[in-house]
């Protein structure tokens, strides 16, 4: 979550710096800060899924060979890993 922030700060400034100078300019600034802000909310989607999961496993609502193969697929779909 922090190195998606930290992309997002320094497209940003990118922008500020540079990216107002020419029509191509900006719109390269916008789609990279549109991607960062679309990976952080998959990120965060992730990070809710495997709160789930470990909340149920937590309660007994999962076994653990249940809850290992769930949360290996859940690491796998993370893009910052």
């Amino acid at each position: 979550m922090y190195r998606t922030m930290a992309i997002g700060l320094a497209v940003v400034l990118l922008g500020l710096s540079a990216g107002c100078e020419s029509r191509w300019g900006s719109a390269g600034i916008g789609a990279v800060g549109g991607a960062a802000a679309g990976a952080g909310g998959y990120e965060w989607k992730i990070k809710s899924e495997m709160n789930r999961v470990e909340e149920a496993y937590r309660e007994g609502r999962m076994d653990q060979r249940e809850y290992e193969i769930r949360k290996d697929q859940i690491e796998r779909l993370s893009i910052l890993r």
